[in-house]
């Protein structure tokens, strides 16, 4: 008989970095959780800007801007740094290339939807990162055991309307914590 533990089922959620996680690429780091089941976790990096900007990103794909882009692309993650990701607001529809996470946010790789962006005619909110962060099976609930990451319910203000510099801060503080208080009790992964 085999036995076939749940897993939980953190998509649509914010992983916050506890203060005492240590490592380089997720210090202090805000994460979207865009899928999560017995297979593992991918999500992407939400608070940590790269020195690029999408009008220069688009001019290197050979997109034309109708207009100039000074959004920065976020640093998604470790994980295949050279792959584009769109995190957008499913408000004109979902884009038929994008995979619907919740109500309100899907994830793109589409050219054709970052075309669209830059023409105007894309979703109001988006975000738009490079690599992303991926857990094996098991691996994200053994982190959250060890006190390396506190959830929580994601919100599209928090993701699309808040500065990166601010969005760790938020997250903390829609728990109720104080982030100039939260003690870090993570241990070492």
């Amino acid at each position: 008989m085999s036995t076939h533990k749940q897993t939980m089922n953190l998509s649509n959620q914010f992983l916050i970095a506890m203060p005492g996680l240590n490592d380089p690429n997720f210090e202090r780091s805000l994460i979207y959780l865009c899928h999560h089941d017995d297979e593992g976790a991918m999500g992407l990096v939400i608070n940590q800007e790269t020195e690029a900007k999408l009008d220069e990103i688009l001019e290197q794909l050979d997109i034309d801007c109708d207009q100039k882009m000074q959004q920065k692309v976020l640093h998604g993650g470790p994980v295949r740094q050279e792959q584009g990701f769109i995190l957008h607001s499913t408000d004109n529809g979902p884009h038929p290339k994008s995979d619907i996470i919740s109500d309100d946010i899907a994830l793109s790789g589409s050219l054709e939807l970052l075309e669209h962006i830059a023409k105007g005619s894309g979703p109001q909110h988006f975000l738009i990162s490079l690599g992303y962060a991926g857990w094996a099976p098991d691996q994200l609930e053994e982190e959250i055991q060890s006190n390396s990451w506190l959830t929580a319910p994601a919100n599209s203000e928090i993701l699309f309307q808040t500065p990166s510099h601010l969005k760790w801060q938020k997250a903390v503080a829609s728990l109720g914590f104080d982030p100039d208080t939260l003690q870090s009790t993570a241990g070492h992964a």
